[in-house]
């Protein structure tokens, strides 16, 4: 099977075209920072360009039937699984994933494709009683038209096609604004995946280009009905409001600084497989990353060592190489800033126990005990392959120290009395949280989203349905009615 050309172009209108802008965006391996491609860029012109034409295409897909966008979503999921070898080795020197967390990755995605391929078919309206005599009430659910989105670059495949699936099988259109780290496996990939699978030119639209220069003309743009994001809550917020101004519907889902709780009566030995698994999956680079460790003082020793000693066996270096778990950070600016956050925790007082270095763009796992709800590393979100570990003397101590930061998406708890895990998950802030698990968890059919600065909306299941669709209230009048004047 021939591998995928003009990866590093625009696609609009089915066509693969090169950005109007002067300048080149340079797509870097964040290994050994060497060039992988470069796009010329998109300006708003070609943004224009790609919501006119999703719009100008949005009736005839909107009105395909619902078995052949099944079809394509079912082909596309089957192609994606064809080129696994491709799409690992595009995750892997793009943005710095483990083969172990690309082949996680696709597999999510594919898993994502299958859930969206049965959308078409459930998207169910009501009829209702009216209280009118002789009035019958419809209620019919729709697409919402154009779609614009907006992917990250941690997990830019599968958070991509989160939303993207979702849209197409749901009968919009769709604009794509990859992040710039990862403007192949964020974007112009999965835009080959579909136009391969027989998706119609001009539902599925890429603009690879600058944030500076086309972000927030994106994210205003009149045409879009709704705009997905993931990333941080500082770009969030912005793109809230930009978006609440031009009363779109908004699906944000963005940081977390989540907590691990790991009561008395916990399986230590499990809970310390679990907090390495939720803390340096990636690297730490997951909005649902273990954060902040909170563990019962009369444990807290015997959790500390164990889990030290596990993270200081984790390989770190290449992702390329087999074994390697801890791979590098997206960039060096990346890189400065967690381990200017590591040094600013130590001296408010927490104690170094291993890590703190970076050897490149590889941060070494880091752990760091003494730390208190007053320290940097408490309250940031880190991105990265470090840690903080946390002392509590009871379940109201836990629960206050989960909810004290901004922060309300994922978790995790550690208990061996199940009814009491309920009761102390229930009084966390957060969307997700998971009992005797981690917090790195995402599956098609659940809710996905936060609670508090972690976002808006809900992505999976039935939730997303929602998002990306709208319904109308259509009555009829069955017999003449009586009206007062």
């Amino acid at each position: 099977m021939k591998k995928y050309n003009d990866l590093n172009k625009q696609f609009i209108a089915g066509e693969w075209i090169n950005g109007s802008e002067d300048y080149e965006i340079e797509n870097l391996n964040p290994f050994d920072d060497t060039v992988i491609n470069k796009f010329v860029a998109a300006n708003t012109d070609d943004v224009d360009r790609a919501f006119q034409v999703a719009k100008d295409n949005s009736v005839s897909w909107r009105d395909t039937l619902p078995t052949k966008k099944r079809e394509i979503m079912l082909k596309a999921a089957q192609i994606l699984l064809e080129r696994k070898e491709e799409v690992v080795e595009w995750l892997v020197k793009e943005v710095g994933s483990t083969t172990l967390k690309a082949q996680v990755e696709l597999q999510q995605t594919y898993d994502m494709i299958l859930e969206a391929s049965s959308f078409p078919t459930r998207m169910q309206g009501m009829i209702t009683n009216s209280s009118v005599p002789g009035k019958i009430n419809y209620v019919f659910r729709k697409p919402l038209g154009v779609v614009g989105m907006i992917s990250p670059w941690n997990f830019p495949l599968y958070l991509s096609m989160r939303s993207i699936a979702p849209a197409i099988a749901t009968g919009n259109c769709i604009v794509v604004k990859p992040a710039s780290q990862s403007p192949v496996t964020g974007g112009t990939l999965a835009a080959k995946i579909f136009e391969e699978a027989g998706l119609p030119a001009g539902v599925f639209n890429v603009v690879v280009g600058k944030s500076s220069v086309i972000g927030d003309y994106f994210t205003g743009h009149p045409i879009s009905s709704l705009i997905s994001f993931t990333g941080s809550t500082p770009v969030g917020k912005g793109i809230g409001r930009i978006g609440g101004e031009g009363l779109k519907k908004l699906a944000l889902e963005l940081g977390g600084n989540n907590a691990f709780i790991i009561l008395e009566d916990a399986d230590v030995d499990r809970a310390v497989d679990a907090a390495i698994f939720g803390r340096f999956m990636h690297q730490g680079q997951i909005c649902m990353s273990t954060n902040r460790i909170l563990i019962h003082e009369s444990i807290h020793d015997e959790f500390k060592d164990k889990f030290i000693q596990k993270a200081k066996a984790l390989k770190h270096g290449n992702p390329s190489e087999k074994g390697t778990v801890v791979g590098p950070l997206i960039d060096n600016k990346a890189v400065k800033r967690v381990v200017d956050l590591v040094e600013r925790t130590v001296q408010a007082g927490a104690k170094l126990e291993i890590g703190g270095k970076a050897e490149g763009n590889v941060v070494v796992p880091t752990v760091l005990t003494g730390v208190t709800k007053d320290m940097p590393i408490f309250n940031e979100e880190v991105f990265g392959p470090a840690v903080g570990i946390i002392k509590f003397k009871d379940d109201e101590e836990a629960i206050e120290l989960a909810n004290a930061t901004e922060f309300g998406l994922s978790g995790a708890l550690h208990t061996r009395d199940l009814l009491r895990g309920f009761k102390v998950a229930k009084s966390v802030e957060t969307g997700m949280i998971h009992i005797n698990d981690q917090s790195v968890n995402d599956e098609p059919s659940t809710p996905f989203g936060g609670e508090k600065s972690s976002g808006v909306g809900r992505f999976g299941d039935d939730f997303i349905i929602d998002e990306m669709t709208t319904v109308q209230w259509v009555s009829v009048q069955q017999e003449a009615r009586d009206y007062p004047f």
